[in-house]
Formats: C-alpha cells, structure tokens, sequence
C-alpha cells in the first residue's frame, strides 16, 4: 500500500517498519561506552590495514618481476568491484542489518587476503590470481562500507563527537600504514604485509561481532531492484542531498580528483619523493587537527560552516600552483588538511542525523558509489589535462571552481540553512 506525501517530503520505504532503539551497555550515556569501544577499534584496525594495500601490492608484484601497470590492474580490480557493489551492499545492509553485513565483509576479505599472504611467501602468484583476489577484497569492502554511517548513530550518544573522533584516529592511521607496511615488506616480504593485513580483518570482524544491539526489523517484500529504486526515491527526496552530491560531482573531477596525483608529481619534481611523503604527513596531522576542531564547534547550520571551511583547500592548491619556500608549501598542505577534514565531519553528521535509519544504508552507499566514481575519473583526468594545458594552469583553475563550487552551496537555501539535530 502506497501514501502520498507532499512535494519535497521523504518518501518512506514501503517495507520498513519502525527500528527499536539499540541495546546499549551499561553506561552508554558516555561517548566511549562499550559498543562505541569496539566500533571504533575496528573502524580505526582497519583503516590501518587499507593503508598496507597499496604498499603489499606494489611490493609484491614488483618484486617478482612484474610491471608498474599490474599494480595499477590490481587496484583497479578492487575499484571497480567496489564502486560496482557498494549500492548492492547498501541495500543488503537494510534487509540483514549492517552489522551482519559488516562482520560478513571482514571475513571475506580475511580469507581472500591470508590467500595472497600465503601465496606471495610462497613465490611469484599468477596475475589472475592477485587480480581475482583483489577483486574479492574490492566486494567486501562494498559490503562493509554502508554500514559505516549507519552504524555509528547507534552506538554513540553524540554522533558529532563520534565522527570526529573517527576523522583524527583515521588521519593517524593512514600515515602509519603504509609506514608500516614498508618496514615489514623490507623485513619479511610483502607475505608478511599482506599477513598482518588479515589481521586486522580479523580483529575488525571480532570487534563488530561483540557489539551488541536490538534486533532490527528486515525489509521484506521487495526485490532488490525494487529496493535500490526506493533508495533512490529517498535521494531524490532530500533537496540538501542531492544537492550537495551533485556539486560534489563536479568539485571531485575538476578539483579533488586531480590533486592527488598533481600534488604527487609537483612535489617530488620540485623537491624529492621523501619530502612529499613529509607533506602527505603534514596533510595528514591537518586532518586529525580538522576533527579536533570538529569535536569542540557547534555550528548551528552545520553544512554552511562545512562549506565555509572548504575554502582552505584553495590554500592547498594555491602553493601547489606557485613554486613556494618549503614553510609556506607545508602551511599549505596543513590547511588544506584541516579545511577538508572539517568538511568531512560536518557533513557525515548532518546524513547520519537528517536520514531515517531505514533508509541510511543505501543513501550513503549512493553518496559513496557517486564520489568515488568522480574522484576516479578526476584523478585518471589529471595527467592528460596537465600535460595539454600547463600544471599551473589546472591547479589555478582548481582554485577558481573551488571558489565557485563554496559560492553555490551558499546559494542554495536547502543546503545552507539546514540546521543541526543533535
């Protein structure tokens, strides 16, 4: 049975049915009670091992005498299974609950990756293999990557507070994965990389296992076509959402997307790889600074403050653009760092508090699939770009959408004026 609602108004998913509140441990008015203990340390041991992939990979098929292009095929496998899935994961995570999705996902990718730890301790693996396992890896995290925001207005009493806290432990972790991932492959061999990364599959897995919430109500009655066209309904239905993804389309190809290479190239050409992984690691206390921020303000219009700070990546871009002192390029990347992470947090907030939780799984998994696709896109982009019009010419024009993308998000009533729920 359908209802009719006016213009602008959500529309419900047909099957849903009220949630009941999740069972929270003793103590769980405090931001870090026991569900939020666990979701945290899986969230924050697995990021940690993302950031071994690259390093593993690069280690392992070079080494056995491969070339440059089989990194980029295997990486790019895990691409395209996960932006080709993740709506699927979306909408599986309201019909068997994310955690059930997340816990499956991790033991996938557990198998899958203890597979490639033992075949590269063993010797040269064949292509397809790495390729096929990558792939897998690639299908588990669309499985777990919806569950992601719905998860956490579930087991924390401040969601705000939750996602920022998220934002620094993830900032620091992404530095020191592929750190550690060096020191192990020059110590062990890549096996012994692609080992611990199981690892922390496995402890991720655990952790979200040992939360414990009420059992929610399943989606029943539809197919899976039906539900991914409900889910685009609810998209559709949130002026401020759709509003701002689809800004973001364009802000990840002609400005996102290109800065992680661009940055990569100016860097080491201007001075040498060790000081771009210095910037990188500049960047990276930026972001944990950003979520700092973001634990303490209070914006009462969180998306307008999030689009406010949006401009300091221009700083980013701007000592990018112009060969500046070393101290000026680092002020740069720290901004920028600061600024994006601020974003992050404001608008994660804002989808997490203003979504329904019958219907969060597959709108995040659409914001997700979308941003990915772009930034993609952007980054392959970057290069050719760069080479026909000039480096300086694209970062300058990155300032200059930056400016507009901000300027348009102002504009719009909807995204401007949204105000905070909790």
């Amino acid at each position: 049975m359908t209802h009719k609602r006016p213009a602008g108004q959500a529309i419900p998913h047909p099957a849903a049915t009220p949630v009941p509140a999740p069972v929270q441990a003793p103590g769980s008015k405090t931001l870090w009670n026991r569900n939020f203990r666990f979701f945290f340390t899986a969230r924050t041991v697995a990021r940690f091992g993302d950031g071994m992939v690259p390093v593993a990979l690069a280690a392992g098929l070079l080494d056995t005498g491969h070339g440059a292009s089989s990194v980029s095929f295997a990486l790019g496998a895990w691409m395209v299974c996960f932006a080709g899935f993740v709506i699927v994961g979306g909408v599986l995570a309201d019909r068997f609950t994310p955690r059930r999705m997340m816990v499956l996902a991790d033991s996938m990718r557990l198998i899958a990756t203890t597979v490639l730890a033992v075949v590269f301790a063993s010797g040269a693996p064949p292509l397809w293999l790495v390729y096929g396992l990558s792939a897998v890896n690639g299908l588990g995290a669309a499985l777990f990557q919806p569950g992601v925001a719905s998860m956490l207005p579930k087991v924390v009493p401040d969601v705000q507070r939750g996602n920022a806290l998220l934002r620094v432990a993830e900032s620091l972790t992404t530095m020191a994965g592929p750190a550690a991932a060096g020191a192990l492959a020059g110590l062990g061999g890549p096996g012994t990389v692609f080992g611990a990364n199981a690892g922390t599959f496995a402890v991720s897995g655990i952790c979200l296992f040992l939360i414990r919430m009420a059992p929610m109500a399943r989606t029943q009655g539809e197919t899976l076509v039906a539900e991914i066209v409900g889910g685009w309904r609810e998209f559709r239905a949130r002026n401020w959402l759709w509003g701002v993804i689809a800004v973001w389309t364009v802000y990840g190809v002609t400005v996102l997307g290109p800065l992680t290479p661009l940055e990569a190239v100016v860097v080491t050409e201007r001075h040498s790889s060790a000081m771009y992984g210095l910037m990188m690691t500049i960047n990276g206390a930026g972001n944990a600074v950003g979520g700092l921020i973001a634990m303490r303000a209070r914006p009462r219009r969180p998306l307008f403050a999030g689009t406010f700070a949006l401009f300091g990546v221009i700083a980013n871009l701007l000592v990018l653009a112009y060969d500046v002192p070393l101290a000026l390029l680092s002020a740069g990347f720290f901004v920028g760092g600061v600024a994006f992470a601020f974003w992050l947090v404001m608008w994660s907030t804002t989808v997490q508090t203003h979504v329904p939780s019958d219907a969060l799984n597959r709108l995040h998994a659409y914001d997700v699939a979308g941003s990915l696709i772009m930034l993609a896109v952007g980054r392959a982009l970057a290069g050719p770009v760069a080479d026909a019009v000039g480096m300086k010419q694209v970062l300058v024009t990155g300032v200059v959408i930056n400016v507009l993308v901000c300027g348009v998000l102002f504009a719009v009533p909807a995204i401007r004026g949204l105000r905070r729920k909790t």
